[in-house]
């Protein structure tokens, strides 16, 4: 198989092929990977010269969970009483208020899968945070936490999906993909739901009009191959939405985190390289060409590797994240404030734009 067609044919915007694109990912030189998927950046996004971010606060619905996440040291059991909790509104409300005043505009709502929170838990919390802050969008939940509510409530994905729309619900992130294949997920993540689950909410969502995201944790059990099938997966759930609905807007893979985690005690401990991460984000671009926008994870790999994605395919410096427990909590220390992450977009030379979820351009406007 020569690099050299694979190249060609990826850049005419051609589905490779499970075996073509990993091939490219693991035989092709790191600068060639990463000015093939530069190149499609730059024909994919509408300003080549701007890279976008955002100002939200991720906000844990809960810290319960029975999904057994084998990389999550955040989670606890629902018999730990003495470590679990429910934000309450006032928490809401006093997290919002120093989101508003940074210039923020959305809340990402996620928890864990908790066995009493049913439909009628999410559609109260969605309709009083709308009441009081009806400006503030809201990205909440994802696959795994749909699909739990669904399923303990006793109703359809379909069901449960228009009703929190109808509670205020806007755009669903692309939490709990992991790696989509079912043989690393029932050892990563155990009470997960399967690959099929995850992809079918994903689909509801997609024929709903709901904008989504996808994203990818990589570098602990999984093998090249399984990255590749992951990329395959998405890319193919994204090619059967509907005409003129938004579908999958972005996609964000990130790097295993294993300090203190139960992997960890398993012998499986993160090993960061920023080669393999340009590798990662390049290869994601030329195989989601269906998909504008890629994020480099700074959180993760820290600000100089994210400038380098930033020629490497990736179009997006994502959130500043006033609030993250679950990543940080396994060892992650990078961050940044507004002013630290346009300077970061800056130094790489481009020109940074705030946005909303959407991609839709935004003015910076703290209000301190």
């Amino acid at each position: 198989m020569e690099l050299d067609k694979t190249f060609l044919k990826a850049l005419r915007r051609e589905p490779l092929t499970e075996d073509e694109a990993l091939h490219l990912y693991l035989d092709a030189e790191t600068a060639e990977l990463a000015t093939v998927a530069d190149a499609l950046r730059r024909e994919s996004v509408p300003d080549p010269t701007v890279v976008t971010w955002q100002i939200d606060r991720n906000v844990n619905i809960t810290n319960v969970c029975i999904s057994g996440c084998k990389f999550c040291n955040f989670h606890c059991k629902p018999h730990q009483k003495d470590l679990a909790f429910i934000t309450s509104i006032e928490e809401y409300s006093r997290k919002i208020e120093e989101m508003l005043a940074l210039g923020g505009d959305q809340l990402l709502l996620q928890g864990g899968l908790h066995p009493k929170l049913g439909i009628t838990y999410y559609e109260g919390l969605f309709r009083e945070l709308k009441r009081l802050y009806p400006n503030v969008k809201l990205h909440a939940l994802g696959p795994p936490e749909i699909a739990h509510i669904a399923r303990i409530s006793g109703i359809s994905t379909d069901e449960t999906l228009q009703r929190l729309v109808d509670a205020g619900l806007e755009s669903l992130p692309g939490a709990g993909a992991e790696i989509l294949v079912d043989d690393v997920r029932k050892r990563i993540s155990p009470g997960k739901p399967s690959v099929k689950e995850w992809l079918d909410v994903m689909r509801s969502a997609h024929k709903m009009g709901l904008a989504t995201s996808a994203t990818m944790m990589y570098g602990h059990m999984e093998t090249p191959r399984h990255r590749i099938r992951h990329l395959m997966s998405i890319r193919d759930l994204q090619a059967e939405c509907p005409q003129g609905k938004p579908g999958f807007l972005a996609f964000i893979p990130w790097i295993f985190a294993s300090r203190g985690t139960e992997l960890e005690q398993e012998g499986i401990t993160a090993s960061f390289s920023p080669t393999e991460y340009i590798r990662v984000i390049a290869i994601s671009r030329i195989v989601l060409y269906n998909i504008r926008n890629i994020q480099a994870s700074w959180l993760t790999v820290g600000k100089q590797t994210a400038q380098v994605a930033l020629h490497s395919g990736a179009n997006d410096m994502g959130s500043i994240m006033i609030e993250e427990n679950v990543v940080s909590s396994a060892g992650a220390r990078n961050s940044f404030d507004a002013e630290g992450i346009q300077a970061a977009i800056r130094e790489a030379g481009f020109t940074p734009q705030l946005r909303d979820q959407q991609y839709r351009p935004r003015e910076y406007s703290p209000h301190r």
